[in-house]
């Protein structure tokens, strides 16, 4: 019986809920015995040249064993290697420790060693940086302006304008809205968020005999390894990288940091293991952003709501420093049109440096801004035409029978049904009785007004196209039980339940006779890790292989040993081995088929990497909310979404990642925000100022199953992890003005806090 679409329990949970889990400041190894502690001096300051660092009172501290700057580390120690190397190197090669100047604050400027945390982050306290102060560019708005440049060789903050490098379409000679009878224009913001993982930077390192073992808190271990192993000059394979536990990562985790970087010299330098685990302030703030676009639309069509023409500019804010975070703008591009069938699209696209934290691709990089930024669009048009949002949604999806369907930007959709995720949505969620609940409520005048916010969206997952790859090994123990080893790498996704099913599936095995290996170079030959919802279609697919070349080699053994065809020798998953078609009384085991092999000097094992095509799942997300009208509090009574992710192998594991996507996609909507103030101080740098949404905000989640399998990966599967939080944050935007909507409110800008829809209010009523 095959294992797939049944609710397989999570192997991973009996020990997070007994024992706990083991993080990387939770390591305890004897190669890591007397390891001393990393605490890091922080920049106070936006944008200042640096005139001294005095170090001399912190090295004099109790357990201080050094404190270093910039120039205490050798050219030797290579920047890290650039991930996208399209803008200008003085905007990508940052250093590792400020030199010069600094450019955010939070940006390391020294670091101090000592016997204890307590001592190290004591004594970084008494480092002394003296500064000039220079003009700061804070957020898109002054960036853009280009009145403060940050970097002087640049001469511009912008780092990477695409329509000059044709990769968007930008704005041609004719006027795409000339025939339109309906025409809307509207700024947008998608503000900066922090991806707040449970468990923030973590690293030990040491050197043994010449070779750099390292714990760390990441995404892609192999990844962390190569950069370390091309920063300090090494063979891949004499540096190993162990992840353990990771309490999260939503894209923060996914490259190497300038702090983590320099830890393996710190250790060289002072022939000691070393460790550092970063403050929750320190992540805040220092560690990396997601979102932070200004984004302008333009919209048009027929009175009878048929769009026409949608134009969106966009401009990244990057930070300080470009990284990943700069290119996303491209990705934002790429699904412009969302699920429409709009004849014409226009998109440019670019990122600027401000004087802020860089930042980094956060859960959906780039695709949730897309269609927040046309999910906006589309109500702003249907209210100027006087139309219900949900039928101008319907008149201008793409339809079912369009697929594979190519968008006016060259993006090639798999499959797709978005007019029944949006019906199946609508259904569940009870449209028509929330419809009479809010005319009621509306002509009682009630305090509490009921909004009802629609969103229909579509994303790429394992992309951009073409796709990705991903590596896996299956081997067959002497005892027949199995091996999985896999290049992917959870940080909370369930791998461990997941990809063993697979793997149980084809060979025909109980799960827990399979053993799964992750996060470990030395054991693991390659991986790309986890990121952009691509495990299961990349991860999983490559599972799927290596388990069937595996079962292939051994029908070939089992015929031998049952004296049959192998054509005729079936997978027995009830005798935990193989029989003869027909004849099911007569089977060999696994463990059987193991040692005739071993016997015969064969190898039940098969390792390589999966290729495939990215997907694109899409769902629709139907969010109602309470407004107090005195207070501007939003409360959510009821979510229902629609999540297509292709085949579901386990229903629990895709349900798991929708709430947890959904969670964070309503967070930035209504509490989330990192904000600065006009000297670019962070002012959100703790879990008392920034938002963080926990589950009293939260109502049950009413979960819709549907499944649009791909032709592009042998499961037929696409990626969840990210579309929670691509669908909730319109739909709850959209749902707050809907509430507010009989009052004169027709937009408020995210996050959609209790003062700014107050505002709103009293904005419409003093204007009618």
């Amino acid at each position: 019986m095959s294992i797939m679409g049944t609710r397989v329990l999570r192997k991973e949970d009996p020990k997070f809920l007994t024992e706990g889990a083991t993080y990387t400041a939770d390591i305890s190894h004897p190669k890591l015995k007397g390891a001393v502690h990393a605490h890091f001096v922080r920049s106070t300051m936006a944008h200042a040249k640096i005139l001294e660092i005095d170090t001399s009172e912190a090295a004099s501290q109790p357990g201080v064993l050094a404190v270093y700057t910039a120039q205490d580390i050798p050219e030797s120690v290579a920047p890290a290697p650039v991930m996208v190397p399209v803008f200008p190197p003085s905007m990508m090669h940052r250093p590792h420790l400020a030199t010069g100047s600094v450019r955010f604050v939070g940006e390391p400027v020294a670091v101090v060693v000592a016997e204890t945390p307590a001592q190290a982050a004591d004594a970084a306290d008494l480092v002394f940086a003296d500064y000039e102060p220079l003009p700061a560019a804070v957020g898109l708005a002054q960036a853009e302006t280009d009145n403060t440049v940050i970097y002087e060789d640049v001469g511009s903050n912008t780092a990477v304008d695409f329509k000059n490098m044709n990769m968007v379409t930008g704005i041609g000679e004719e006027d795409i809205f000339a025939d339109c009878e309906v025409v809307v224009e509207h700024d947008l913001i998608n503000h900066r968020t922090a991806p707040a993982p449970l468990e923030g930077r973590s690293m030990a390192c040491v050197w043994d005999d010449g070779r750099l073992i390292v714990w760390a808190s990441t995404q892609t271990p192999h990844g962390f390894r190569d950069n370390l192993a091309a920063v300090y000059g090494l063979e891949a394979e004499n540096c190993q990288v162990i992840a353990p536990d990771v309490g999260g990562g939503f894209g923060q985790k996914i490259g190497i940091t300038a702090d983590e970087i320099v830890l393996p010299w710190l250790s060289q330098s002072l022939n000691r293991p070393i460790r550092w685990t970063e403050t929750r302030t320190e992540n805040l703030t220092a560690c990396g952003h997601g979102r932070a676009q200004l984004q302008k639309v333009k919209i048009g069509g027929s009175q009878g709501g048929q769009i026409k023409a949608y134009r969106l500019q966009i401009t990244g804010d990057a930070g300080a420093y470009t990284g990943l975070g700069a290119f996303l703008p491209f990705y934002t591009h790429l699904m412009a049109p969302g699920v429409y069938n709009f004849p014409k699209v226009e998109t440019t696209a670019k990122s600027v440096v401000s004087n802020t934290t860089p930042t980094l691709a956060y859960r959906g990089a780039g695709r949730p801004e897309a269609t927040a930024a046309i999910e906006r669009a589309v109500d702003l048009f249907a209210a100027e035409c006087g139309l219900s949002p949900v039928e101008v949604r319907r008149m201008n999806l793409i339809s079912k029978d369009s697929f594979p369907y190519t968008t006016p930007h060259g993006t090639e959709y798999d499959t797709g049904d978005y007019e029944t995720a949006l019906n199946l949505a609508l259904e569940a969620a009870d449209y028509p009785a929330l419809l009479e609940e809010q005319a009621r409520r509306r002509a009682q005048g009630s305090v509490k007004q009921l909004g009802i916010g629609v969103s229909v969206y579509v994303e790429i997952t394992g992309g951009p196209a073409p796709g990705g790859q991903e590596f896996a090994k299956v081997e067959i123990t002497p005892e027949g039980k199995a091996k999985v080893y896999s290049g992917s790498f959870s940080h909370g996704q369930g791998h461990a339940t997941t990809f063993v099913s697979v793997a149980a599936d084809q060979l025909g095995m109980d799960i827990d006779d399979i053993e799964f290996i992750q996060g470990d170079t030395d054991l693991v030959a390659e991986g790309t890790g986890t990121f952009g919802s691509r495990s299961f279609q990349f991860a999983g697919s490559a599972v799927y292989d290596a388990s069937r070349s595996v079962v292939d080699v051994a029908r070939e053994i089992a015929a031998g040993l049952l004296e049959a065809n192998v054509d005729d020798v079936l997978v027995d998953a009830e005798a935990d081995g193989f029989h003869v078609a027909g004849t099911p009384a007569v089977a060999v085991s696994w463990a059987q088929v193991a040692g005739a092999a071993q016997e015969q000097g064969k190898k039940l094992m098969h390792e390589g990497q999966h290729h495939a095509n990215c997907t694109y799942p899409f769902g629709a997300h139907v969010i109602v909310v309470e407004v107090d009208t005195e207070t501007g509090q939003v409360t959510v009574p009821q979510v229902v979404t629609c999540d297509d992710s292709g085949t579901i192998f386990n229903p629990n594991i895709v349900e798991g990642q929708r709430h947890g996507g959904i969670a964070q996609g309503i967070a930035q909507a209504l509490t989330e925000e990192v904000v600065f103030d006009e000297d670019g101080n962070p002012i959100t740098s703790n879990f008392a100022d920034y938002g963080f949404i926990s589950a009293a905000e939260l109502p049950s989640f009413k979960l819709v199953p549907l499944e649009t399998p791909t032709p592009h990966n042998p499961l037929g599967a696409k990626g969840i992890g990210e579309s929670g939080a691509i669908g909730a944050t319109p739909a709850t935007q959209s749902a707050v003005v809907n509430a507010l909507s009989h009052l004169g409110v027709r937009h408020i800008d995210i996050p959609l806090t209790p003062e700014r829809v107050w505002q709103a209010i009293v904005d419409a009523t003093a204007q009618n």
